[in-house]
């Protein structure tokens, strides 16, 4: 498992560093890269390849799509790590973007790496229809916007120090970190141009397999070290955070997390052995950090 996310992560990179290099240079570039390159396993874009192998997809093409999710989940943390959001001084085992470089370049770092996610995706390198570009850049700009990242962040931080039920913890966590997993569950439907009521299948899959994973980063938050995790661990309860560990407790949880692998498997049981890849990054995602 480790060495097919370090071949993904490597490839990603190369790509991202190349598509950088090509533009003009600007003051904002060091810590776009900064946030870039910082580490993180490419968990989003090794789920996009395992679905993109159930479709016999271009690796390739899957590199690109991922380099701009990518870009999107870097963004996502640089303004989470800010002071008036999570005020993480830490990320990834090194000082946040806005402690290494001031808080309002971390904002425009932040902004301007959303917008190169959609400069990748409509760019001449990802060799697919124009059309097939449009529904892409679609499907992530809602996945990014107020119905999915920026949403989600925004009940994290307004259901602290309140007592949340388990359908609205669901909810947030599905659009803070669910919704960018649905666009690596359905960006290779869309590139096969698959039904509405396929992809809407492998929506709902992406949005399980976004929950299973900020389940797992909960869970570390509650019981692992700082320094596996490579940020501050124990913040969510010192912050009164809503997590489903707050409301159904440690044990719960974890058997929490185990159904929804169950259900995740079910529901890619008609694809055989070519979901095995999917099945070992699931359980990759709920023991990491372990």
């Amino acid at each position: 498992m480790q060495k097919k996310l370090n071949k993904i992560a490597i490839d990603t990179n190369l790509f991202l560093r190349s598509f950088i290099k090509k533009q003009k240079k600007s003051e904002l570039i060091i810590p776009m890269q900064y946030g870039l390159f910082s580490g993180g396993k490419k968990i989003r874009s090794k789920i996009l390849i395992d679905i993109g192998s159930l479709f016999n997809l271009k690796y390739r093409s899957l590199i690109i799509i991922g380099s701009a999710v990518e870009c999107i989940h870097a963004y996502s943390l640089i303004h989470d790590d800010l002071p008036c959001m999570d005020n993480d001084l830490i990320r990834r085992g090194k000082p946040s973007t806005h402690i290494k470089f001031g808080e309002s370049t971390a904002v425009l770092a932040g902004n301007s790496l959303l917008t190169m996610a959609f400069e990748i995706l409509s760019h001449r390198e990802l060799n697919i229809s124009e059309k097939t570009k449009i529904n892409l850049i679609n499907k992530i700009s809602v996945s990014s916007g107020h119905l999915g990242i920026a949403g989600g962040q925004y009940l994290d931080l307004s259901f602290e120090h309140k007592k949340i039920s388990k359908k609205r913890i669901i909810e947030m966590e599905i659009k803070k970190t669910g919704k960018l997993f649905s666009f690596c569950c359905v960006a290779p439907l869309i590139l096969k141009n698959r039904s509405k009521k396929e992809i809407q299948k492998f929506e709902n899959i992406g949005a399980d397999i976004g929950l299973l994973f900020q389940v797992a980063d909960d869970l570390i938050d509650y019981k692992g070290s700082s320094s596996a995790a490579g940020k501050k661990t124990g913040k969510d309860k010192k912050k009164g955070k809503a997590t489903l560990i707050s409301l159904l407790g440690y044990k719960n949880t974890i058997k929490y997390a185990n159904k929804l692998i169950l259900k995740i498997n079910n529901k890619l049981k008609k694809y055989g052995s070519k979901s095995k890849n999917l099945s070992k990054t699931l359980e990759y995602i709920l023991n990491r950090n372990k």
